[in-house]
């Protein structure tokens, strides 16, 4: 029973490979490459350095936008959360921002900075900022009352009783900010490289468009997701174990 949790996804993944090579047979075309043709891709772009050098200026980015965005809408999204007044005044911008098409906030970027990596991250940043600062935003109108005014009843400090009372709380809304904002992060990244930037991901998958080059789409797709996996195996998942070991 203990290896189920391992051989489940292992079982699936297999699954989803045998998938891909029947469809790619059935269809018989370059436009779907089987798994091998993409493995042999993927191989010799890491080899040649290309796919490390293109992830990993991806990844930058991705880091950088992704820290600055989670750091400003926790802080923003607990203070919405404390204040009613505050959060009245600007949910219609929440609203707002939430709506404005990702594309949109882009090339607006671009326009009023220019072609530079500073308008890259802000774009990013301001497309994740609202989703991050409404989730966190509904953990902290969520917070136990009573908990709080226990807290207070022991003179627990500030620092204390953040540790201890509200993040253990506020950490399921974190970790879903986390988890969707990783998601969504990484797709914008492309985007914003395939319109005004000479490097990383998103630019080699529109040279490959333009070539037609579906393996090299597919292989880099893949070279992605198994480092987001990873990531996700590695680090989230054990801090989200971490942090929630007090619940029964």
């Amino acid at each position: 029973m203990k290896f189920r949790p391992l051989i489940l996804p292992a079982l699936s993944l297999l699954a989803l490979i045998a998938l891909w090579q029947g469809v790619a047979l059935l269809v018989d075309s370059h436009t779907l490459p089987a798994p091998y043709t993409v493995a042999v891709v993927l191989w010799q772009a890491i080899v040649s350095g290309q796919l490390p050098y293109h992830l990993g200026v991806t990844l930058l980015r991705l880091v950088v936008s992704f820290t600055v965005a989670m750091l400003m809408g926790s802080a923003i999204g607990i203070v919405l959360g404390r204040s009613e007044k505050l959060n009245a005044f600007f949910d219609n911008w929440l609203v707002i921002f939430l709506n404005v098409p990702a594309l949109v906030t882009i090339i607006l970027c671009y326009v009023w900075l220019g072609l530079v990596e500073s308008a890259a991250i802000l774009a990013v940043v301001i497309n994740k900022l609202p989703n991050v600062i409404v989730t966190v935003r509904e953990g902290t109108r969520a917070l136990d009352q009573d908990l709080l005014e226990m807290a207070r009843c022991y003179g627990f400090s500030k620092g204390k009783t953040l540790r201890h009372v509200i993040w253990p709380q506020l950490h399921p809304f974190v970790m879903a900010a986390t988890r969707s904002g990783l998601a969504l992060i990484w797709k914008i990244i492309l985007v914003v490289e395939l319109l005004g930037r000479s490097n990383g991901m998103g630019y080699q998958l529109h040279l490959f468009f333009q070539l037609f080059d579906v393996a090299s789409i597919l292989a880099y797709t893949v070279a992605f997701v198994v480092v987001m996996q990873v990531f996700e195996v590695a680090v989230l998942k054990p801090l989200d174990r971490s942090a929630q070991r007090w619940r029964r």
